[in-house]
């Protein structure tokens, strides 16, 4: 894979002190699904999203599972650091800063940036992670000193294991950043409330 092999839409932003936000669908979707709520949560940024190139079924994902909840902790690994150095040669092409860029990422989109933070930290400054689950539990834990992790889940996801949110806030602060868990009425699907919360997290 070359740094720049991921299908992706590159959109600048409009207001320099608005950060940059790496945009990270959920399965089944693809680079224009969060181009919309990247610009309706901060209208100024610049948007990198790239489309997962891992496919269940015909579905675009970023990295392979055996089935719902059992991930392929090898390729979980590989695709993290593939997608790392696709941020770092985007950054490079495009001309935004990667110190200041943010994820937001859905599901398995929000998987993958919580593994960003885990194994690939200089990736992300700060991270939106809606209905995430713990896919990987490093042996060792970066620094995530300085870092900021917005987790926005719902109390009646029948996806999400309901003890995960927390396990994963958990492990996010023992490494050292600065977490928001946000638990609210809801599924799996994404509510206003998770946009109010993810607004104010990026404002």
């Amino acid at each position: 894979m070359t740094t720049l092999s991921y299908h992706h839409r590159f959109e600048p932003g409009s207001d320099p002190a608005a950060p940059p936000l790496l945009l990270l669908h959920g399965t089944g979707g693809d680079e224009n699904d969060l181009i919309p709520l990247g610009r309706k949560l901060s209208p100024g940024s610049a948007l990198l999203s790239p489309r997962g190139d891992v496919l269940e079924h015909g579905q675009p994902r970023f990295f392979r599972r055996f089935a719902e909840g059992v991930f392929d902790l090898a390729d979980v690994e590989a695709r993290t650091r593939a997608l790392a150095a696709f941020v770092a040669a985007a950054a490079a092409k495009y001309g935004f800063d990667p110190a200041r860029l943010t994820a937001l990422g859905f599901s398995n989109g929000a998987n993958i940036a919580a593994s960003l933070l885990l194994l690939r930290p200089e990736s992300l400054a700060r991270a939106v992670l809606l209905r995430p689950m713990v896919v990987l539990e490093p042996a060792t834990l970066p620094d995530l000193t300085g870092k900021s992790v917005l987790i926005s889940s719902g109390n009646a996801d029948p996806i999400v294991p309901h003890d995960h949110p927390v396990r994963l806030a958990k492990m996010l602060r023992t490494a050292g950043a600065r977490v928001t868990l946000h638990v609210h009425p809801a599924g799996h699907g994404l509510t206003p409330d998770d946009f109010a919360a993810a607004r104010k997290f990026l404002t």
